[in-house]
């Protein structure tokens, strides 16, 4: 049975990890299991063309704590052991930079 809002959606559909939510493929991050300095780790795929078993995230913080605090990236790419996300993390950090204008010290 489908969801009422599969509908709308256009292409390929996946599942976040971390919020569980359905969104279209393009709207989503690809993460697959590698190697970071030589210890197993989560690893983007923004192109999508990794070979190997993939996860997908939305782009988001939100989404990616989610995912760790679920320990969903070792179930989702079928890993056994503990994945560091240090790299994802880090490409998160880079295309959602934190807004820095704003003066917290004079908000009330």
């Amino acid at each position: 049975m489908a969801h009422p809002d599969d509908s709308t959606l256009t292409g390929p559909v996946r599942t976040c990890v971390g919020c569980r939510g359905r969104a279209a493929r393009s709207e989503l991050l690809r993460v697959t299991a590698g190697l970071v300095d030589g210890q197993p780790a989560v690893v983007p795929d923004p192109a999508g063309t990794a070979p190997g078993r993939g996860a997908h995230l939305h782009p988001t913080t939100e989404c990616f704590d989610l995912a760790v605090r679920r320990r969903a990236f070792g179930r989702a790419l079928r890993c056994e052991g503990g994945l560091s996300a240090a790299a994802v993390r880090t490409y998160l950090d880079s295309i959602n930079p934190m807004d820095t204008t704003r003066n917290w010290s004079n908000s009330s």
